[in-house]
C-alpha cells in the first residue's frame, strides 16, 4: 500500500507545474497545425471546368479521391459515399435453426445447493 506521506510530498501546489520544460505557450497543438495546413490555398486547374481556381488543400484531397473513383477505384467511391451518406447499417441474421448436426451433451455436473 502507498505511504500517505510520500503521496503528499509529490503533490503540486496551486500554480505549480509538474512539467516545467513542457510545450511553450504560443506553440500550436497538432490539431491547429493540421487545420492550418489543410486550409492553405493553391491555384490549380479545375478538373471539371479546366479553368485556374483557388483550392484549399482539403479540396484538392477531395478532388483526388473523386478522380480515383472516376477511374474505377471502388474503395475510393465507397469512401466518398460513406462520407456523404454515412456508413450503411449491416444486419446480422442470428436465427437458430432447429435441425442441428450436433447433439447436446449431458454433462453430469453437480448442482450448487447453496452450501458453497
Amino acid at each position: 500500500m502507498a505511504n500517505p506521506k510520500n503521496i503528499i510530498k509529490h503533490q503540486f501546489k496551486k500554480g505549480e507545474s509538474g512539467n516545467e520544460n513542457g510545450r511553450p505557450k504560443g506553440i500550436p497543438n497538432s490539431s491547429k497545425r493540421l487545420t492550418r495546413l489543410l486550409e492553405l490555398v493553391q491555384r490549380k486547374k479545375n478538373p471539371v471546368t479546366g479553368e485556374l481556381e483557388d483550392f484549399t488543400t482539403i479540396e484538392l484531397m477531395d478532388m483526388a479521391q473523386i478522380a480515383k473513383s472516376l477511374k474505377g477505384d471502388t474503395r475510393a467511391y465507397e469512401a466518398l459515399l460513406d462520407r456523404l451518406e454515412g456508413k450503411a447499417n449491416q444486419k446480422i441474421d442470428a436465427t437458430v435453426r432447429e435441425a442441428s448436426p450436433f447433439k447436446p451433451i449431458d454433462l453430469d455436473v453437480p448442482k450448487d445447493n447453496g452450501t458453497g
